[in-house]
């Protein structure tokens, strides 16, 4: 249990869940949050295992300021969890370029960068669990999200390529990808398009009333999740992709299996006739 975890995006959700559990069970981790204050009760729980720390990953700054913090008092960092990030609504056309860039820099840039802050310490280290929360929409996407699934897909390829490329140095990485959980991102969280498209209503606007009217009634539960991002980092072998729910795991076997079919099917036409078969 010597481990230090730094998690972000710990104010609220399964992040501050995860926070919770991770002090519980007697690792040492630092809680980045915009507003320190949304995690001072479980600072004051583990005073001596935990430390808040002022960041907002979009502000080079406090990325800084929240890893020289974390040295300075653990000595060390063993576990990221790139958990901050905020959903929008709105058909591809009808989103505003101003806040698809803001949740980019949120959802993607700012994951990056912290973790080029982090990753020397590891390499140093020769050690270390990169764990990245993208989503079952960074596999998989619907009327509505996606900008949001666009940011995703870019946490999801990045993942992949970093795993690659720091697994000689002994580091490991995992994309987190949560289906639908009880946390406030269709609630306050996420913004939505400001002007609608008549176009649209039958496909962005009822995809997007139906996520916001499902918030806080998710099947997904917060405590499991935690419990499950646990395991993982425990796991000798974890894997590169850990899907966190049951329509997780089903709308990512789902797109295998309906890919294959809708090739398979062009493949059998003329026009796709010169193009690969499966033997």
């Amino acid at each position: 249990m010597s481990k230090v975890w730094f998690i972000t995006g710990t104010s609220s959700g399964i992040g501050k869940e995860l926070a919770q559990q991770v002090l519980a069970a007697g690792y040492k981790a630092a809680l980045g949050a915009r507003n320190p204050e949304d995690v001072a009760d479980i600072i004051a729980t583990y005073p001596e295992t935990a430390l808040a720390v002022k960041l907002d990953v979009t502000k080079a700054d406090e990325i800084i300021s929240s890893v020289k913090a974390i040295q300075e008092k653990f000595g060390r960092i063993d576990v990221l969890v790139n958990n901050a990030g905020i959903g929008y609504f709105g058909s591809i056309e009808e989103s505003e370029e101003d806040e698809v860039r803001r949740m980019f820099e949120i959802n993607f840039f700012g994951l990056a960068k912290l973790t080029n802050q982090v990753l020397p310490i590891l390499r140093a280290q020769r050690s270390g669990h990169i764990l990245n929360v993208t989503s079952i929409l960074g596999l998989v996407s619907y009327p509505a999200v996606g900008f949001y699934s666009a940011t995703k897909f870019a946490v999801d390829g990045y993942t992949e390529s970093l795993a690659k490329e720091v697994a000689p140095l002994g580091i490991k990485v995992t994309a987190i990808a949560p289906s639908s959980f009880r946390t406030d991102w269709a609630g306050r969280s996420a913004k939505e398009a400001a002007n609608t498209i008549e176009d649209y209503k039958a496909t962005a606007e009822a995809n997007k009333n139906n996520i916001r009217g499902g918030n806080g009634k998710q099947a997904g539960d917060p405590v499991r999740a935690a419990k499950a991002i646990i395991k993982v980092v425990e796991s000798d072998t974890p894997p590169l992709r850990l899907l966190l729910g049951e329509a997780s795991y089903k709308g990512a076997n789902g797109k295998l299996v309906s890919s294959k079919a809708d090739y398979d099917a062009w493949a059998e036409t003329s026009i796709g006739a010169d193009f690969p078969k499966e033997p």
